[in-house]
């Protein structure tokens, strides 16, 4: 056995190393991200190069394709986040604009047909491999959360109040999906993280109702 494969046995399941500190410093990811702290992505890096090397042995390429995928736009996310604070004032936070939510909505649609074909077509889903039509909804859900966590990450890194709600759409579906593939700790945490967005969402609102009450400029992170 090697590293990426090394665990240890919880009631009769096997957990991996990779799946559990990956998904800790998922669960750290946003918890840092609710305080709009710059660490929140050098750890969002961590856990994705972690949990990429779990879905890759869980052989949900999906999930590790997304991985690879949060890996990129946390180096994105590190540079918008770094350049909305270099006036030395904390990161302004602020809804998404009528124009950026149809982005995501159509992002969100378009991609998961888009992507949910591709998986389908190569196999890159472990769900291709799954008679119809139970086959198809792994296939789309694999695809849903893959778009979702690239959409809600790239909001996140603009600093958009509703990359929280974004996530809970993606939680919603993840949750379920991560059980059926063996990656308990990964399902487990997915339940955490519903009920931090949910925080994360509030504290946020909060805090630009709270600029826009005193008057306070909002920069826009790119």
């Amino acid at each position: 056995m090697n590293w990426a494969e090394a665990g240890f046995n919880v009631f009769g399941t096997h957990v991996l190393w990779t799946d559990l500190v990956g998904n800790i410093a998922a669960l750290s990811t946003v918890l840092l991200a609710v305080r709009k702290s710059l660490w929140t992505w050098p750890v969002q890096l961590t856990g994705a190069v972690l949990l990429f090397v779990a879905s890759i042995n869980a052989h949900i390429t999906g999930n590790a394709l997304k991985q690879a995928l949060f890996g990129v736009l946390a180096i994105y996310g590190w540079w918008a986040w770094r350049r909305g604070t270099q006036s030395g004032s904390g990161l302004p936070v602020r809804p998404a604009t009528p124009w950026e939510r149809a982005f995501v909505v159509v992002v969100m649609l378009t991609g998961t047909v888009a992507v949910g074909a591709l998986f389908y077509v190569f196999k890159l889903s472990w769900g291709a491999a799954v008679p119809l039509p139970k086959g198809a909804f792994l296939v789309a859900a694999d695809a849903y959360i893959f778009v979702g966590s690239a959409v809600a990450t790239w909001a996140q890194g603009r600093a958009l109040v509703d990359f929280w709600i974004v996530w809970v759409a993606v939680d919603l579906v993840g949750v379920p999906l991560a059980f059926s593939s063996g990656l308990v700790v990964s399902g487990a945490v997915y339940g955490v993280f519903f009920v931090l967005v949910l925080w994360g969402f509030v504290k946020w609102l909060r805090e630009y109702r709270a600029r826009v009450a005193t008057g306070e400029s909002l920069a826009v992170a790119s």
